[in-house]
Order: C-alpha cells, then sequence, then structure tokens
C-alpha cells in the first residue's frame, strides 16, 4: 500500500523553510511567543480557578456575624446554644480570628483561635491539630504558623518566637512551635493557628465574644430555610450563606479575569493581524517558486501539499514551543506579573505556588486557534497562485 505522506515533499519543505530561514525564523519566533502567551493565560485561570474551588469546598454552610454601626462587630457566644436548637443544625461553632498587620512586611497574617476540645469548622484545621500536639500551646505560649508566615518571619529575625502588639499597646511573647502546610496555599499561606484564649488575648476581645459563628447543617437543602431562621431570631446580625461566598468568590474572580482577557485579545488580535497580512498574497518570490515547480511538472495538488509540510512544521513547532514555555513561566517560574493580578491585598498572598492544572481541552483549544489557522493562511494564497497559468506567474 502506497503511503501517502511524501517524504520527498516533505524534505523539499524543510529544504524551503532553510532557505529562508532568516524569515521562518522570525515567523517562528513570533508564534511562539504569541502562543506562549495565550497558553500562559489559560494556564494561571485554569490553576487559579482550580484553587477557588477547592477553596470554596472548604467553606462553612452558614456563617452568622454581628452588625453594629453597619460594620461587622463581636458576637456573643451564648447565642450558639439557641442556634443549635433549630431544626436542622448539627453544630454551631463560635471562631476566634481575623487579621494582624505585621508594619514591617507590609502585609496581614491571618489568626485563626482554636480549641482543640471543641469540633472544628474545617477538616484541615482537625488534620492540623492532630499533627501538632497542642494541648500544650496554651501553656507554652506557642502557635503554628504557615509557611507563608513563617519565610516571612525569618526575614525578619523572628526565627523561634514573634512579639505581638496587642490592643492596649503593650506586647506579646508567642513562640513557634511548627510549620504546618495545607492542600490548598491560598488558605495556609498567611495563617496562624493560635489558642483560643491567646487569639482573644492579643485581639483585646473578651472570652464570651467570638468573631462569628459557623453553623452547619445536616442536609444541604435547607441551608436557605435555616438562615432565614437565624436572620429572624436575631435581625441584627448579618447571615451570610456558602451559596452566597461562591457567588462573591466568582464575582471577584470574574473581575480580575477581565484583565486576563484583555490580554487574551491583545495577544489573539496580534496573531490574526499576522495570519492576515500572510493570507492576503505571496511575496514575488514565493510566486516565482511556485510557477518553476508548475514548469517543471509538479501538480497544484503537490505544490499544496508542500505548502501545507512547511507551513505545519512551522506552526507545530512553534506550538510545542509555546505550550512547553508557558509550563515553564507558569509552573517552574510561578508566572511572576501575570500572577500578581490575582493575588490578593496581602504581600504573602502574592507567594502562593499556582498548581499544576493540565487541561487537555486547552491544549485542544489552544492547537486549534493557532495551528489551522496558520496553515490555512499559506495554502489559501498558495492555490491562488498555483491556479494560475503558469507564463502568467513567471512572468
Amino acid at each position: 500500500m502506497k503511503s501517502k505522506i511524501n517524504l520527498y515533499l516533505i524534505e523539499y519543505a524543510i529544504n524551503s523553510i532553510l532557505r529562508q530561514k532568516f524569515k521562518n525564523i522570525f515567523i517562528l519566533f513570533i508564534f511562539i511567543l504569541l502562543t506562549s502567551i495565550l497558553a500562559s493565560i489559560f494556564f494561571i485561570s485554569n490553576s487559579i480557578k482550580y484553587e477557588l474551588n477547592s477553596t470554596l469546598k472548604a467553606l462553612p454552610q452558614i456563617t452568622v456575624q454581628k452588625l453594629k454601626a453597619g460594620r461587622h462587630y463581636d458576637i456573643n457566644t451564648n447565642v450558639v446554644d439557641e442556634i443549635i436548637n433549630i431544626a436542622g443544625v448539627t453544630d454551631a461553632i463560635p471562631r476566634v480570628w481575623g487579621y494582624y498587620y505585621f508594619a514591617n512586611l507590609g502585609a496581614n497574617f491571618s489568626i485563626i483561635g482554636i480549641d482543640e476540645y471543641e469540633n472544628q469548622y474545617k477538616t484541615s484545621l482537625n488534620k492540623i491539630i492532630k499533627e501538632f500536639d497542642f494541648s500544650k500551646a496554651l501553656e507554652n505560649n506557642s502557635m503554628i504558623v504557615g509557611e507563608g508566615v513563617k519565610k516571612a518571619l525569618n526575614e525578619n529575625y523572628y526565627n523561634e518566637y514573634f512579639n505581638f502588639i496587642k490592643p492596649d499597646g503593650t506586647f506579646k511573647k508567642v513562640n513557634i512551635a511548627g510549620v504546618f502546610k495545607s492542600s490548598l496555599e491560598l488558605e495556609s499561606n498567611d495563617t496562624i493557628l493560635l489558642p483560643k484564649e491567646l487569639a482573644l488575648e492579643i485581639f483585646g476581645m473578651d472570652d464570651s465574644k467570638a468573631t462569628d459563628i459557623v453553623v452547619k447543617v445536616a442536609n444541604p437543602e435547607e441551608i436557605p430555610t435555616v438562615a432565614n431562621k437565624i436572620k429572624l431570631l436575631y435581625p441584627d446580625t448579618r447571615v451570610i450563606t456558602n451559596k452566597d461566598l461562591e457567588i462573591s468568590y466568582q464575582n471577584i474572580f470574574d473581575y480580575k479575569g477581565g484583565i486576563f482577557l484583555a490580554v487574551f485579545i491583545v495577544a489573539i488580535f496580534t496573531f490574526f493581524i499576522i495570519v492576515y497580512d500572510k493570507a492576503s498574497g505571496l511575496s514575488s518570490e514565493e510566486k516565482r517558486e511556485i510557477g518553476v515547480l508548475k514548469a517543471l511538472g509538479w501538480k497544484i495538488e503537490d505544490v499544496l501539499k508542500e505548502k501545507f509540510y512547511e507551513s505545519f512544521i512551522i506552526s507545530f513547532f512553534g506550538y510545542i514551543f509555546g505550550v512547553l514555555i508557558a509550563l515553564t513561566f507558569v509552573y517552574v517560574f510561578n508566572a511572576p506579573l501575570l500572577s500578581n493580578l490575582f493575588s490578593g491585598y496581602s504581600e504573602l498572598k502574592t507567594s502562593f505556588q499556582l498548581p499544576f492544572v493540565l487541561d487537555v481541552n486547552t491544549l485542544f483549544l489552544l492547537f486549534f486557534l493557532t495551528v489551522p489557522i496558520y496553515i490555512a493562511s499559506t495554502i489559501i494564497p498558495s492555490w491562488r497562485s498555483a491556479t494560475i497559468e503558469t507564463d502568467k506567474v513567471l512572468r
């Protein structure tokens, strides 16, 4: 059976590329540059969307916050007993958490108060408490910190302890007992876990107060109903469901994704301008080459096949190198500059590692956005020249 791939035509196509190497190197460079930009945008977007979706799964079902003068205020923990009595509620956990501004770094630490004898609102907290012996944390004035916090403290010479400044201006020395790592960088990088008593002292809060209350519901379908009951019971509170948080997170992602969309449009627009310019016609040298080939007995089909091989070699290598460069840029160097568009207000947030998410559909989309279009931009003008009479082309 005769092979459909003509090796002689491929050899001729390679030699043709080498004959015009400077021009083709420039085209290959532009192709790689644009492909790598497009691929980087897709990879960063996929990784952050994966991280956010993973974070959403760990969010509380219902969060109850006290409001005073329109602002979030400390809530009394005695409301927990009344909330638990609502039908469908399985647990209500008072949380003590907040942010601590570290002026030397210009960043905020997220502080979470932990009582090892209480039910934890996150599975990840249970794992950390089991991994580290939290029973002596209060006695030893110690804390467990995320990797980003530990790095920041080391850079500021706090290798074994840290001095918190309390609201009354006094210092609270807390020892660093360990470093934890969560599967979610967004969740753990800037986090400090303290015994609840220490967290209350650092925030200057009364023992009977909590930052908010997390409510667990047995049947997820009953979350809106339970939320309405809590709101009726405590009109001065803000009741937030996990669905509300999901919408809020999605809005933030969509807003910042608009910046990526702008970069994507500029890159794809530039690519199509190049394609349009190439498709508008061949150079006189390329037309003369087609005329000579036809004079030597080449059929139109042979000319188009040779042009197909030529354009496929350039575009396919451009695509492969573009994707490899994007993978290196995003997952080895953590996409400097581009990833900062999605990071939060804290400097610590910007240091999280993008999770490796390789979506095959993205690779196919990128392939069909670049390679076939470039091949078409080469084949169409070649077909126009090949269908003209040979003497007219050579003339």
